[in-house]
């Protein structure tokens, strides 16, 4: 009997390794504890904004354009730290559940990102005004503008915070502020909060990186964010996928050797 018992227990390890890697809560561990605890993070984070510096500098050196000046940053993973969301999401055994992102943007409680808020005053003392685009809906509003202005962040009001309204594209909010403003650079996580070259949904963006690469650290600053991103959308084939099914496609997505 216990030989038979030990026997089985052998046969099943396998399938129990794989069901343990297809659990999508571990899916995402190591991303958010990465964010969370490595140096690594930290310093791509403060080399980003450094460039940031650097391109500001430059451009305020070569710009002839009447209108005041702007940088735009979207908010999350490129000001704002929401792995501890992130964290909350994974313990929880789930991705991203909207009730969940509500509650965590009212507590106003993300922490920054290295180097985003030196950066910001720095453009501010230069007279280059800050716009804060995000995809964080209306009933995000309260919560954003406290969790910026607890930190200090400049022209953190009602003017420069623009949420999203009908659409998730960037692009008209882009537009309407660079009718009053030169826009000198963008910040973020997200291809789609520079252009809208990088906009689609389900396509694959990296031939539009490489047309557009040298505006990588000059004009476009990217910040890290291992967590999520539009980027995902591309793995997943089918409709009303549970967190189980985009699991699966992940790991089948995986390129080995």
């Amino acid at each position: 009997m216990k030989r038979q018992f030990i026997f089985w227990m052998l046969s099943i390890l396998p399938i129990l390794s794989s069901a343990q890697a297809l659990t999508p809560s571990r899916d995402y561990t190591n991303a958010v504890l990465w964010q969370q605890y490595s140096g690594e993070y930290r310093a791509l984070s403060f080399q980003a904004y450094n460039f940031a510096r650097l391109s500001l500098k430059e451009a305020l050196w070569n710009q002839a354009n009447t209108k005041p000046n702007c940088v735009i940053v979207d908010a999350d993973e490129t000001i704002l730290d929401n792995s501890a969301f992130q964290g909350h999401e994974v313990k929880n055994g789930v991705s991203y559940v909207q009730k969940d992102w509500t509650q965590w943007t009212s507590l106003a409680q993300a922490d920054t990102v290295p180097g985003a808020l030196a950066f910001l005053k720095f453009a501010a003392s230069k007279n280059v005004e800050t716009f804060y685009v995000t995809n964080r809906e209306a009933a995000d509003h309260d919560g954003t503008l406290k969790n910026l202005q607890k930190f200090g962040f400049p022209y953190a009001d009602e003017a420069h915070l623009l949420l999203k309204t009908t659409t998730s594209d960037k692009e008209p909010r882009r537009q309407k502020i660079l009718e009053k403003y030169n826009i000198l650079l963008l910040c973020g996580d997200n291809l789609s909060d520079f252009s809208n070259v990088f906009y689609r949904e389900g396509k694959d963006t990296k031939e539009q990186v490489n047309m557009l690469q040298n505006l990588f650290g000059t004009r476009f600053i990217v910040l890290p964010n291992p967590m999520y991103g539009d980027w995902e959308k591309l793995l997943y084939q089918g409709d009303k996928l549970n967190e189980a099914d985009r699991a699966k496609q992940r790991f089948d997505k995986l390129k080995t050797y």
